[in-house]
């Protein structure tokens, strides 16, 4: 819970020069927001996004306030909301970083033919080598929901002979997406030799390869609930937290919603 006034030094440089372009109180209170999505994101996204579309409501306008409720809704499986507010991004600061996520919420919409025609449209652009890779997975799930599996092995395939011998996140990533659609494929034996090669590469843990190999070799453990933390605090106050942060303040909000 982040309350009021707070240091706005605690937010990146970039948001905090958006935000001077607010009134002061108003500012702060836009602030607190972000900071209390960012803080919740990973454990909470639902609160998340509430944090971020209260930020939004007051600045409707500041790209910083619609990456956040984009960023929320999209931890927080609300599909729709992120691609709105993706697609929106895009147009405000005609970055292409967005298009790999807004032609994920297209394949979580069930609309994968939706998610090809950005892919398409990205691979007319040149996109820098992490983007292009993330596309060419989000490529390979589209064709396989369309059924055209064995266009889909051969994305990755040809995607992951590009990026092998250059150590990365492309790397790691296309490694485990191909590792996984060949045990979709039913090829247990590739797919648990690549996953192993995934595991060895993740030294940061970015993905959960080294539980995929424990898995494929019956080394899956399951915590039951009785192992679990005790609830120390079982009083879920969250909506108040929210409101605590200026719902029902008296500024008059800058920058209203878009039409």
């Amino acid at each position: 819970m982040v309350e009021l006034p707070f240091d706005q030094k605690v937010l990146p440089i970039p948001v905090r020069a958006e935000l001077k372009g607010l009134p002061t109180e108003l500012a702060d209170i836009v602030g607190a927001h972000l900071v209390a999505a960012a803080e919740a994101m990973e454990v909470d996204p639902a609160l998340a996004l509430r944090h971020a579309q209260a930020a939004r409501r007051r600045a409707a306008r500041m790209a910083v306030t619609r990456e956040a409720v984009a960023e929320a809704a999209y931890a927080a499986g609300e599909w729709s909301v992120a691609l709105n507010e993706f697609r929106s991004l895009r147009r405000m600061t005609g970055d292409t970083a967005w298009l790999p996520v807004m032609a994920d919420c297209e394949r979580a919409l069930e609309r994968p033919q939706a998610a090809l025609r950005l892919v398409a449209e990205a691979a007319e652009l040149g996109l820098p080598r992490d983007q292009a890779m993330e596309m060419r997975i989000i490529e390979a799930g589209a064709r396989a929901d369309l059924g055209q599996t064995a266009e889909a092995a051969r994305v990755l395939r040809r995607s992951l002979a590009e990026v092998e011998r250059r150590p990365g996140p492309e790397r790691i990533r296309v490694g485990y997406a191909y590792a996984d659609r060949l045990l979709e494929s039913g090829d247990t034996k590739q797919g648990g030799t690549l996953f192993r090669r995934v595991a060895d590469w993740d030294v940061d843990g970015i993905t959960d390869a080294a539980a995929r190999c424990d898995e494929l070799e019956g080394f899956h453990f399951d915590l039951s609930d009785s192992d679990a933390a005790p609830d120390d605090d079982p009083d879920d106050r969250t909506d108040e937290n929210v409101a605590a942060l200026g719902d029902n303040d008296h500024v008059d909000p800058a920058g209203g919603e878009d039409s």
